[in-house]
């Protein structure tokens, strides 16, 4: 029989200074240990064990000229984590904060959020220290090639599939898939995440908060509420916030905050035009990240050094990184009457504000569920590729739309309380782990 634990103790002796990938090791063992212990097959194949160690971790330099013709070393990663049910499939992340152990976190929590699409893909994830910040196009180019050229050798359509994250939008993939050509004379659906001229998906851009806003909804009606008149607090003002700006907006929604390192602006008004909603992009297309322009821009309040939390909102959606929502953070949300929050970045909330949220009976979704709009179109573009086809943006959102709805239900059936209620959390681990683990017993690994 497992215990939580000591199992978990166990995991944190094998990966030291590894805190985030212990917590999320610490979040699906609370939900599944149960599972596990009364499934003979799990324990008699060693699942937890398995499935908290990855395949491989690949580590590799990165070797790149810049400007000045002065040579620059970075470290670059790809971690394989599981591939039980198909190719290994998750983002590339350019940031300063990268690290080994953040991609595995990351990468663990791709295996369940994968596995509740219900698309044939296994769970990784992969990045570089790279820092675009102040760096030329020509830079990010020659960077984006560098480190292709040591990635490629472990990629390929059937293999692993890595689409964007922070730091790698259309322009990093391009940059990357433009590379991938010249080195292996090969055109197929290797990244995600392409221009549309050249094997990209329609909504794609938009697809993880779209399906982040999709998943809002169903939890509104649970309750029987409506979207409708709703006041949003978003963190970021990346593609994540901007695509959950827009379809909360087009639902009728009031989105009132985006943010950044600098701190947050509030737009009471809402951001709620096309013009405001492009900026988002622009920001993000300008290697910035600061939001205070937006506030010049648009006459709304600017607010240094902190977050959006503090804000009376009915709706909470952390969109930026992982552990950007704390336990004072909930508490403050809570005070001001926050209905539902709704992680669209990963693992968004810290344990402690788990905790917070769970006690005050406030739901909250986690990001392997209500993220998972954006590797669902991934999957979708991977179908596209293979088949040589493109599909309309209108039959791409109704089919994203129609998963998301999917992965709420089987939230809720997993996830139902004796009470009545609905523990989201451990309804999205139960049914993330249920299928990999039914997968790897019936394969002999």
């Amino acid at each position: 029989m497992y215990e939580v634990r000591s199992f978990v103790e166990d995991v944190a002796r094998r990966n030291p200074a590894q805190p985030e990938f212990v917590q999320a090791v610490t979040e699906v063992c609370e939900s599944v240990i149960d599972v596990v212990n009364r499934t003979p097959s799990y324990g008699g194949n060693k699942i937890l064990e398995r499935i908290t160690e990855p395949d491989r971790v690949i580590s590799f330099r990165v070797e790149w000229e810049d400007d000045r013709g002065e040579l620059q070393v970075n470290r670059g990663y790809r971690v394989q984590f599981n591939n039980a049910l198909g190719p290994y499939k998750g983002g590339l992340r350019f940031h300063p904060s990268v690290t080994a152990g953040g991609l595995k976190f990351l990468a663990f929590e791709q295996i369940f959020k994968n596995s509740l699409t219900g698309l044939p893909m296994g769970g990784g994830k992969g990045g570089s220290d790279f820092n675009a910040r102040g760096r030329s196009e020509r830079e990010i180019r020659r960077f984006s090639n560098a480190f292709m050229t040591e990635l490629q050798r472990y990629l390929g359509p059937d293999t692993d599939v890595p689409a964007g994250d922070i730091g790698v939008g259309g322009r990093e993939i391009g940059y990357l898939y433009g590379q991938w050509k010249r080195l292996r004379s090969e055109h197929t659906g290797v990244l995600t995440g392409k221009s549309r001229l050249w094997g990209g998906s329609l909504v794609r851009p938009e697809a993880t908060g779209f399906g982040a806003i999709y998943f809002l909804v169903e939890m509104l009606n649970e309750r029987g509420e409506s979207l409708e008149g709703k006041r949003i607090a978003l963190s970021g003002f990346g593609n994540v916030a901007w695509g959950a700006a827009l379809k909360a907006t087009e639902l009728g929604a009031r989105v009132v905050t985006i943010s950044g390192p600098d701190g947050y602006i509030h737009d009471a008004d809402g951001i709620n035009t096309d013009e405001k909603i492009e900026y988002m992009l622009d920001l993000r297309a300008s290697n910035n990240d600061v939001v205070e322009p937006y506030a010049r821009e648009f006459g709304a309040t600017f607010v240094p050094r902190r977050k959006p939390w503090e804000v009376s909102v009915d709706v909470a959606i952390p969109c930026a990184i992982q552990n950007e929502l704390d336990g004072s953070d909930a508490k403050a949300l809570i005070k001001n009457g926050v209905g539902v929050v709704v992680e669209a970045s990963n693992m968004g909330c810290t344990a402690d504000a788990v905790e917070t949220f769970a006690a005050a009976g406030v739901p909250l979704a986690p990001g392997k569920a209500a993220n998972a709009g954006g590797v669902a179109v991934s999957g979708l573009e991977m179908s596209q590729n293979a088949m040589k086809l493109s599909w309309p943006a209108e039959e791409v959102d109704a089919k994203l739309q129609s998963i998301m709805q999917t992965i709420h239900a089987t939230c809720v059936r997993h996830g139902r309380m004796p009470g009545g209620g609905i523990d989201y959390v451990r309804g999205a681990n139960i049914a993330g782990f249920r299928r990999v683990a039914d997968a790897m017993v019936d394969l002999g690994y």
